[in-house]
């Protein structure tokens, strides 16, 4: 390689860069968790059951109809207070999917330091499952009677 073209590789950085060579960002990590730090914040003050500042689901309001979605906000008030019952009552999907969204956070992070795509292997028939989990649980919270009524927020 000439020594023009190793100055110019140098001051540019290679075109295009390849996967762990890019820099780290501090600045943007800390934005995004001062950001999450504040939305906890705004939850933990401000319960969404009483304030209407917060979004509405345009599903619920359109069709009538719960998605999986709906409680999040208000299980998630009820988690940073601690209780954990209650964050179940509003969202029971919500509250059993957070060890594995942590496990998931932990292995990208440790794959990520470790130069690796972040999540590279998470195989299709878990995002089937998950798929599938999420429309039985949108089905059955829906129910008409007491059946569904366990899982409505």
């Amino acid at each position: 390689m000439s020594t023009k073209a190793a100055a110019a590789e140098e001051i540019c950085g290679r075109i295009p860069p390849r996967y762990g060579e890019t820099q780290q960002r501090p600045a943007v990590w800390f934005v995004v968790s001062a950001l999450l730090l504040a939305g906890a914040a705004v939850l933990y003050f401000f319960n969404p059951a009483q304030f209407s500042f917060y979004p509405i689901c345009f599903f619920h309001k359109a069709t009538g109809l719960l998605c999986p979605g709906c409680g999040t906000l208000r299980a998630t008030h009820q988690l940073l207070h601690g209780h954990i019952g209650a964050a179940f009552r509003f969202n029971a999907l919500f509250v059993f999917s957070l060890p594995f969204a942590a496990w998931a956070c932990v292995k990208a992070a440790r794959n990520r330091a470790s130069n690796k795509p972040a999540l590279a292997s998470i195989r299709l028939g878990w995002l089937w499952l998950g798929f599938a989990i999420l429309v039985l649980f949108t089905i059955l919270r829906n129910l008409p009677g007491a059946s569904g009524y366990w899982l409505a927020p």
